[in-house]
C-alpha cells in the first residue's frame, strides 16, 4: 500500500528532510491561523485588563509574544490581506515540498493518515490543531485565550471551526465534519472529550477533541504498535528464508497465484479480500498465511481475537482499532481464535465484522476450526473465500517429523534415520502438535534429569499427550501395560494380531510412497472384529495390540449408546467418532452385539431403524481412518454385508487344555508367594474356564492367601474358583474338584 503522489510541481522546490520538518511548517500554518482569529476576536472583544481588574486572564501583550517566537511567519501587514497572502504563500510551499517528498521517497506522516483514511484538507488542519498541544504548551495559552476561558486549554469544536472556517455558513457547513460517522471519529483518530465545566445542556460545540494515542505517535513518525494491542497483537515482517509450510502445495499455489492476480495493479475488480482459514490446531493457518504475505513482501499483524475482545461487550471499537493498526502498519490482518463467535452472537458480530473489513480492510485472513455457513448478505461486496486446511497427508507428515526432529541431538543418529516415519505411520497430528510433542519429550527428558538423550518412547508418549482426549468422556480408556507375552492364543490367532500392527505401522509406505491413497476415497483405516465367548481375551488383544503400536485405546460399551429414540444412536455415534478424529486412539467397540444384529427384511418401523444405525455405524467406521475394533460374542448374528466390510475377522476359540496351563501359569507374578506343590496341569484338566475366569479366580485366592498370612495354595485357588462357578452359574461339583478328595478315591 502506498500514498497516492500529489499534483507534479516544480523540481526546484526542496523536499521535506523528514517527518518532523514538515510538521514544523504545519504549526507554522497554524500560527498563521490563529493570528487571523486572534485579529477577528480583539475586534469583537475588549481588552480585558481594561474591563476587570480582578479576573485572571491572558493579555493580548502574551498572546502577541507566543505568536513572535521563532519559527512563527512574520506578517507584514498582520491586518487584513496581509494574513491571508501569508496563509496562501505558505500553502502553496507545503504543497509543492510534500509533492516532491513524496516523490523523493520521504515519509509524511499527514499525508499517510490523509491517503489511509480519506482525509480531506479541512480534517488534515483538525488534526493539526489537536497535535499542537501535544507538541508545544504555547498552545494551551493560545486555545484559552481564543476561547475567552483560561481552564479551556483544549482545542474544541468551535474553536476548530473559528480557526478554519472565514464565514457563517463555512461553519455550518464545518459541522459535519464532527458527526460521529465522518471519518476523524468513526476511525478513532480523534475522540471527544466533553467538557465537565460547561452547565448542563450546552451544545457539541463545546465538546474537547482529542488526538488518539495510536494517532498521535503515528504523526510524530512512530510505528510502534498500538498499546492497546501490544499484548494481543504480533507483526510478522517479510522474511527471505520463512520456514517451511506443511500445507498442500496445491492449495499454497493457487492461494498465492489468486493474491498476486488480485492486488496487481493491472487488477480491474480491486476488491477488498478476506479469507477464512478453517482447520484443526497446528495445520499451519498463522504459518500458511504469513508465507503468502512473505512473497508479496506484506507484513502481517496477527491478533489473539479471544484476548482482543475478552471481557469486552463493545466489540466494534477493538475491531476497529485491530483493522486500523493494520492499515498503519500497511499490514494484512490475521485474526485468530475466530470460533469464539459461534455462538448465539454469531450474527451480531459477522456483522460488525463485515463492517469493519468493508471500512478498514483490504486483505484479512480469519482462522479457526470450524467451517462458517456464510451469512446471508453478508462479505458480498468483498472477495471472500473460505478454505479447509486438513491435517497434511502421509508424505508431508514425514517431512514436518524430520523438520521438527532435525535439531535434536538424538535424531542424528543412525538409529533415529525412521523415526520421522515411524511416527507419521502411528500418529495423525498436525505440525504444530508435532512441535509441542518434540517441546513436550524435551521438557519431560530434562525432568527426569536428562543424562540420556530423548528416544523414540518418549515421543510416543508425547504424542499421545497432544491427542485429543475428551473421548474419555463418553469412553473408558485403558491404559495398555499387556504385552504378546501375556496373551495366550493359538499360533495362528496371534500371527493375525501381529498382521494388523504390521498395517498400522507400514500404512505410510503403502498408502504414501506405493501410491494407494490415491486409490482409496475411504476406507483407509482398519476395521477388526473380535468374536468368541466372554473371557476368551478379545478385550486384552486389543490391550496388547495399543502397547505394541503406542497408541492410547478406549473402551466403548455400545450397549450404552443404543438409545430407543430414534435418531439418538446416530448422534452418540457421531459423537464418539468426530472426537476419535484428532485422537490417534484405538476404538474399541465392546457388546458389539446391541447394534450388530443380523439384518432381517423390515416388517415394521423398529427394523427399519435398526438397520440405519447399523449402516450408520458402518459408514462412519470406513470414514474413519484409524482402528476400530469390534468385540462380539455371538459372530453368527452379524450378517454378510456387515463382515464384508471388516478387514480382519479374528476368531477366540474357548481355551483348550494346553492353554488353559499357559493362563493359569501366566497369571502368577513372580513376586507373589506361590506353593511350590501347586498342580497347574490339575487345574487346566479339571477347571474348564476361560482366561477372564481364571484371572478373577487367582485374584480371589490370592486375596484369600493375604487373608490368613500363608501362601497361595490350591486350597485358596479351589476356593476361588467355587466363588466364580457360584457367580457364573457354573455347577460346582466337590467330588470332582477337589484334588484331596480325588486322590482319596
Amino acid at each position: 500500500m502506498t500514498v497516492k503522489r500529489l499534483q507534479n510541481s516544480p523540481d526546484t522546490v526542496p523536499a521535506y528532510r523528514d517527518n518532523l520538518d514538515q510538521l514544523r511548517d504545519a504549526l507554522r500554518r497554524l500560527d498563521l491561523l490563529i493570528q487571523r482569529r486572534t485579529v477577528a476576536f480583539r475586534e469583537a472583544a475588549p481588552d480585558p485588563l481594561r474591563t476587570d481588574l480582578t479576573h485572571v486572564y491572558i493579555s493580548h501583550e502574551e498572546v502577541d509574544h507566543l505568536l513572535r517566537s521563532p519559527g512563527t511567519v512574520k506578517v507584514v501587514h498582520p491586518e487584513g490581506r496581509g494574513i491571508e497572502k501569508a496563509l496562501e504563500s505558505l500553502g502553496k510551499e507545503i504543497h509543492a515540498k510534500v509533492t516532491q517528498s513524496l516523490r523523493q521517497g520521504v515519509f509524511l506522516a499527514l499525508p499517510q493518515l490523509a491517503h489511509i483514511f480519506s482525509l480531506s484538507p479541512f480534517e488534515c488542519d483538525v488534526l493539526i490543531i489537536c497535535l499542537a498541544p501535544e507538541l508545544d504548551r504555547k498552545y494551551d495559552k493560545l486555545y484559552a485565550y481564543l476561547q475567552d476561558d483560561i481552564t479551556r486549554k483544549k482545542p474544541s469544536v468551535d474553536l476548530a471551526l473559528d480557526l478554519l472556517c472565514a464565514s457563517e455558513t463555512a461553519r455550518w457547513q464545518g459541522r459535519n465534519y464532527f458527526s460521529s460517522q465522518a471519518p476523524l471519529f468513526r476511525t478513532g483518530l480523534l475522540q471527544f472529550v466533553e467538557d465537565m465545566q460547561s452547565p448542563s445542556g450546552s451544545s457539541d460545540l463545546s465538546r474537547f477533541l482529542k488526538l488518539d494515542p495510536r494517532i498521535l505517535s503515528a504523526l510524530l513518525g512512530s510505528n510502534h504498535i498500538d498499546a492497546a494491542l501490544s499484548d494481543v497483537s504480533r507483526l510478522i515482517l517479510p522474511q527471505p528464508d520463512p520456514e517451511p509450510v506443511f500445507i498442500d502445495p496445491a492449495i499454497h499455489k493457487n492461494l498465492l497465484r489468486f493474491m498476486q492476480r488480485h492486488l496487481s495493479d493491472q487488477s480491474k475488480d480491486r476488491k477488498k479480500l478476506a479469507f477464512h482459514f478453517h482447520g484443526p490446531y497446528g495445520v499451519g493457518k498463522k504459518e500458511l498465511a504469513a508465507t503468502l504475505c512473505g512473497a508479496l513482501n506484506i507484513p502481517l499483524l496477527i491478533i489473539d481475537t479471544p484476548l482482543l475482545l475478552k471481557d469486552s461487550r463493545d466489540i466494534e471499537t477493538p475491531l476497529r482499532n485491530a483493522f486500523r493498526e493494520g492499515l498503519l502498519q500497511q499490514a494484512a490482518l490475521f485474526l485468530e481464535g475466530i470460533d469464539i463467535f459461534n455462538t448465539d452472537n454469531t450474527p451480531r458480530f459477522f456483522k460488525t465484522l463485515h463492517q469493519a473489513i468493508a471500512q478498514y480492510g483490504w486483505l484479512c485472513f480469519l482462522a479457526g476450526e470450524a467451517a462458517w455457513t456464510q451469512q446471508p448478505g453478508l462479505f458480498q461486496d468483498m472477495l471472500f473465500q473460505s478454505v479447509h486446511l486438513p491435517v497434511p497427508a502421509d508424505p508431508l507428515q514425514r517431512a514436518a517429523w524430520d523438520y521438527h526432529l532435525s535439531a535434536l541431538d538424538a535424531a542424528k543418529a543412525d538409529h533415529a534415520k525412521d523415526w520421522p516415519a515411524a511416527l507419521a505411520g502411528q500418529f495423525r497430528l498436525s505440525p504444530g502438535q508435532m512441535r509441542d510433542a518434540v517441546q513436550s519429550a524435551l521438557a519431560r527428558r530434562a525432568l527426569d534429569g536428562g543424562e540420556s538423550g530423548i528416544t523414540l518412547g518418549d515421543l510416543f508418549s508425547a504424542c499421545r499427550e497432544q491427542s485429543n482426549q475428551k473421548l474419555h468422556e463418553m469412553a473408558r480408556k485403558i491404559n495398555p501395560r499387556a504385552d504378546w507375552g501375556d496373551i495366550i492364543l493359538p499360533e495362528s490367532h496371534i500371527g493375525q494380531l501381529k498382521e494388523i500392527c504390521a498395517q498400522v505401522k507400514h500404512r505410510t509406505r503403502v498408502f504414501g510412497d506405493w501410491g494407494f491413497d490415491r486409490k482409496l476415497s475411504y476406507g483407509k483405516g482398519l476395521s477388526v472384529l473380535f468374536s468368541g465367548p466372554p473371557g476368551t481375551g478379545k478385550t486384552l488383544a486389543a490391550e496388547v495390540i495399543a502397547h505394541a503400536l503406542g497408541l492410547d485405546c478406549y473402551k466403548i460399551d455400545l450397549s450404552g449408546l443404543v438409545s430407543k429414540y430414534i435418531g439418538e444412536t446416530e448422534k452418540n455415534l457421531a459423537k464418539v467418532f468426530r472426537e476419535a478424529e484428532t485422537s490417534n486412539a484405538i476404538l474399541f467397540f465392546d457388546e458389539a452385539d446391541a447394534l450388530f444384529g443380523k439384518r432381517t427384511e423390515v416388517s415394521d418401523a423398529h427394523d427399519r431403524y435398526a438397520n440405519i444405525e447399523t449402516s450408520y455405524l458402518l459408514q462412519k467406521m470406513e470414514e474413519y481412518e484409524g482402528i476400530v475394533i469390534l468385540a462380539t460374542n455371538l459372530r453368527d448374528n452379524m450378517d454378510e454385508a456387515f463382515t464384508r466390510r471388516i478387514r480382519f475377522i479374528v476368531e477366540f476359540p474357548f481355551p483348550d487344555a494346553a492353554h488353559r496351563l499357559a493362563i493359569w501359569k501366566r497369571h502368577f507374578p513372580k513376586e507373589a508367594p506361590v506353593d511350590e506343590a501347586m498342580d497347574y496341569e490339575w487345574l487346566s484338566k479339571k477347571v474348564q474356564v476361560a482366561g477372564g475366569n481364571i484371572k478373577n479366580i487367582v485374584l480371589n485366592a490370592a486375596f484369600l492367601a493375604a487373608e490368613n498370612g500363608q501362601v497361595i495354595g490350591m486350597d485358596h485357588l479351589i476356593q476361588g474358583t467355587r466363588r466364580e462357578y457360584e457367580k457364573i452359574g457354573k455347577l460346582w461339583d466337590d467330588n470332582r474338584l477337589d484334588p484331596a478328595k480325588e486322590k482319596a478315591r
